[in-house]
């Protein structure tokens, strides 16, 4: 009878109360045929014996609803199944096609792309590694035997009628990729169940595993992101007691447990994004509550990337510096900060302007996103000191004082060293701006007018979107030198995802940015650093291509092993810290 005491195995789970270990919940794609949703249970007890809580995923093709599962979700596994659409490819069926599943295809596809939009970490399985081909950008054969030519002089038997749980021929695995890291080697005996099979990767995915005859036999992000797909079925070994597949599955409960920790700290910490120039679309009709592929930050993406705040400048190109010439400057930027306006203002359910940080955290409370305005380039205020009040009543919080050119208040990096720094003018105008409170930015400057500002400044000065010219050698970026200067001012520098100022050949990714926020933290110290992106002022880097990736940054981060309180400080805290002086400033 003790075998049918459920109220003993209750008493069981609670008799350690609250000792209760959160385990990451992994979403598994059910199968659905006759009017089932069916899944095999070696799938669930694969990811169980990983730490994982599986859940079910019905195929549904409701929008609603499958945005709100995902919200709940810290991983997602794609299991295996019928032969999938051609259609969906813009291909006709080949005669060799098998059944295919109409219940399960256009809902996969669909997750596929919402859950890479949202960076939640995907393990594709079989079918599941031929749905992520197809739904970011790859191709399939919808029959290796008929549409392929295989490496040797025939292909292998994809189709073992062995027992599932046994290998039937052995993969190649890259031996620099991911998955010879996750199954430590570069030779692996699988099993094969299938005839279709992934043609070519995409954009997004490369191919790190084979076997003998060429067919693809894994694939994995080229973005650093944690997604792997793999065309045999490792779950099948858990049936006979084989754990050789399990690093697998622990591979990915891993990362669903990072990904529940990264999520957590965007709850928790303020998110800001010091520098976007993504005013500079609007005039095209820009629909910011859509996700729109034009530009890199609009709500959606701040969303998926669970971005709190952005920076939006008003970006002036620095053309003649004429009467004429500085009036139409001046006519621009307020022309930009309008368009900011207005654009804020029909969306005002989910977006609204922030001067303050008060505000930003009044709005992160509200659920809603904040933008922060700010110039850039002083050559909006022209020779006429009282633009800058006029700017700041607007709620601009800063300005950078140049662009890629001299103009009346100092040198720039890419100028004719025309003042030898800061002239005459820009120092009153820095002077301005401490007493109004507007934020000075130093991004852009020549090395002597970066030097003149932060002896004239009494108050600390930010660079909005510079990174480290130590690791990479462009007048734009800081030297370790500036970098000291700044921090004993009590100023930031916010590291830019621009690519050729983080990696002289422009071949940076997130590693690479990774890279310069350390230096620049071995340098400066972690209360002196942030992050402003330049998104949509050509930023964005693999693996940080858009706002929806911003949480990537975080990860990263936490694999570097920076507590909660040091991300704190670099999605936003330190910049607020300035921001919160100067409005100080402002009150008095």
């Amino acid at each position: 009878m003790a075998q049918f005491d459920w109220q003993k195995t209750y008493q069981d789970i609670h008799k350690d109360f609250p000792g209760f270990k959160r385990q990451p919940v992994i979403g598994l794609t059910g199968n659905f045929r006759e009017g089932d949703c069916t899944l095999a249970e070696t799938y669930y007890n694969s990811v169980l014996k990983a730490g994982g809580t599986p859940v079910i995923l019905p195929p549904t093709q409701d929008k609603d609803a499958l945005v709100s599962v995902l919200n709940t979700l810290d991983g997602i596994l794609f299991t295996g199944g019928a032969d999938l659409n051609p259609l969906f490819l813009d291909e006709e069926p080949v005669r060799e096609l098998h059944g295919i599943n109409p219940k399960r295809d256009l809902a996969e596809l669909l997750l596929v792309r919402l859950a890479f939009d949202r960076q939640i970490p995907i393990l594709g399985i079989c079918r599941g590694i031929q749905v992520l081909a197809a739904a970011l950008g790859g191709s399939l054969y919808q029959d290796i035997y008929s549409q392929a030519t295989p490496a040797g002089e025939k292909f292998l038997k994809h189709s073992q009628e062995l027992d599932r749980g046994y290998a039937s021929h052995w993969v190649q695995l890259e031996p620099d990729s991911l998955i010879s890291q996750v199954m430590q080697t570069t030779q692996l005996a699988v099993n094969s169940f299938h005839h279709q099979a992934v043609k070519e990767a995409g954009p997004h995915l490369r191919v790190c595993a084979t076997s003998s005859d060429g067919i693809i036999e894994a694939v994995e992000s080229t973005e650093q992101k944690a997604i792997l797909g793999v065309q045999w079925h490792p779950e099948c070994f858990e049936a006979v007691g084989d754990d050789c597949m399990m690093p697998l599955f622990q591979w990915l409960t891993r990362e669903a447990a990072l990904f529940h920790e990264v999520k957590e700290i965007h709850q928790e910490v303020i998110t800001l994004d010091s520098h976007c120039d993504t005013p500079m679309f609007f005039d095209q009709k820009i629909q910011f509550h859509q996700r729109d592929p034009r530009i890199l930050v609009d709500l959606h993406k701040m969303t998926e990337g669970r971005l709190d705040a952005t920076c939006m400048v008003a970006y002036l190109e620095q053309q003649e510096r004429t009467p004429e010439g500085l009036e139409a400057a001046t006519a621009k930027a307020n022309r930009i900060l309008t368009e900011i306006e207005e654009m804020v203002a029909r969306n005002c359910t989910a977006v609204e302007l922030a001067r303050t940080p008060q505000d930003i955290a009044l709005l992160k409370a509200q659920g809603k996103k904040a933008i922060v305005m700010g110039i850039e380039n002083g050559y909006a205020i022209g020779k006429d000191i009282s633009n800058l009040e006029h700017f700041r009543k607007r709620g601009v919080a800063y300005m950078t004082l140049c662009h890629n050119g001299d103009n009346d208040i100092c040198d720039s990096h890419r100028g004719k060293e025309e003042h030898g720094g800061v002239s005459a003018f820009g120092e009153k105008v820095i002077q301005e701006m401490n007493r109004l409170g507007m934020m000075v930015d130093l991004s852009h400057a020549h090395e002597r007018s970066f030097y003149d500002a932060l002896e004239i400044s009494r108050l600390p000065i930010v660079c909005t979107h510079s990174s480290a010219r130590a690791l990479c050698d462009h007048t734009r970026n800081l030297t370790d030198d500036q970098l000291k200067a700044l921090a004993h001012k009590g100023g930031v520098a916010q590291v830019t995802l621009y690519p050729y100022f983080l990696d002289k050949d422009g071949k940076a990714n997130i590693r690479t940015a990774i890279e310069h926020l350390n230096h620049m933290v071995n340098i400066m110290g972690i209360d002196h650093v942030g992050i402003g992106t330049d998104f949509d002022g050509d930023g964005g880097i693999p693996g940080c291509a858009n706002a929806s990736e911003l949480t990537q940054f975080t990860r990263q981060l936490l694999l570097e092993r920076y507590s909660k309180e040091a991300i704190q400080k670099i999605w936003g805290g330190n910049f607020l810290r300035i921001m919160q002086i100067y409005q100080h400033q402002q009150e008095l």
